[in-house]
């Protein structure tokens, strides 16, 4: 296992430093989105939604959108700066039962190893915890957001729930709360005896997940069927870009469907994903739910036209495509 976070706990006037690690790791069979026709990976793109350019990684930062509509950019210096004293931090503030900590507060599940010379203080505190039958309320700070957290111990080793914050657990809202509903005591016995005859000791090893059994029998047997699309390496160009004249023949042959964006004076075709990040150079926002195809007939970046306006231009355009095409050998 990798350490996710390192800091210490800090219990009363003892620290204690720790590593972090995830408890637990999900086993579902993950698909890529690819190409149905050859098997190709569907590749996408962070393109700003003013400039329409394509954005690197490290110009990217986040953005809060205000109820007016302006953006507040926020960089990872910004973060960094937050005054959180449990960024590399622990820190118990109580001791409860267990009992008192409703589940539905529990969020993820991590384990606390001792960093080098802290083995002694961390049994101390365990075995602290074990007689007393109690769990320990923390606060710690994990990928820039502070969590409530239970400290409890499992098989001598320190485990930390990260919990939920009052504020973010839902009230249930449902007509059926108020309503007057009567059940008749020869049913409520019926289900108590039913209760009754279904009880027993929870052993988790013997449930099994039906549906990655079925989904892996299923590659298994498209598999062993002969049902597998075999992917030509292609190297990574960067941006796809089609042959001069057909980009050419296309122009002048149609126009994309309505709905569609289209850069004027452009070469190049783009397959594009605008995502909620924002552009720390304009502070534009990428939405997650828009895609762009592009036909760009130059090598520097123009102005982004919607297809609405693309009915007034209609002719001047056609004319200029069929110039275009006609100058080419």
């Amino acid at each position: 296992m990798r350490s996710i976070w390192r800091g210490a706990v800090s219990f009363g006037l003892v620290s204690i430093g720790v590593k972090l690690y995830s408890a637990t790791e999900d086993k579902d069979i993950r698909f890529h989105q690819v190409h149905a026709t050859d098997g190709g990976r569907v590749k996408y793109k962070r393109v700003c939604s003013i400039d329409g350019e394509e954005v690197e990684y490290s110009d990217i930062a986040k953005g809060y959108e205000l109820p007016d509509g302006q953006v507040v950019i926020l960089t990872d210096e910004d973060f960094e700066d937050l005054p959180l004293s449990t960024r590399r931090e622990i820190e118990v503030l109580q001791f409860v039962d267990q009992d008192e900590i409703d589940p539905i507060m529990f969020e993820k599940t991590y384990y606390l190893e001792p960093d080098g010379p802290a083995a002694r203080p961390y049994v101390l505190l365990r075995e602290a915890l074990e007689n007393a039958g109690q769990v320990a309320i923390t606060k710690i700070a994990i990928r820039q957001r502070e969590s409530l957290a239970a400290l409890r111990i499992i098989d001598g080793v320190l485990v930390l729930h990260t919990m939920r914050w009052p504020d973010e657990i839902r009230t249930p809202d449902f007509g059926f709360l108020d309503e007057d509903i009567s059940v008749r005591p020869q049913e409520l016995k019926m289900a108590e005896a039913l209760i009754a005859s279904m009880t027993g000791e929870f052993d988790p090893s013997e449930f099994t997940d039906d549906y990655r059994e079925a989904m892996t029998a299923l590659l298994e047997a498209k598999q062993s069927g002969g049902e597998v699309q075999q992917v030509p390496e292609v190297p990574d160009s960067g941006a796809a870009v089609v042959d001069l004249m057909s980009a050419l023949r296309r122009s002048v042959g149609g126009f994309q469907p309505w709905g569609a964006w289209f850069p004027r004076n452009s070469l190049s075709v783009r397959v594009c994903r605008e995502r909620r990040f924002a552009s720390s150079s304009c502070g534009s926002r990428f939405g997650s739910s828009s895609r762009k195809a592009a036909t760009q007939l130059g090598s520097t970046p123009t102005t982004w036209t919607p297809a609405w306006m693309w009915g007034r231009k209609t002719s001047s355009i056609r004319r200029q495509n069929s110039r275009a095409a006609s100058s080419i050998p």
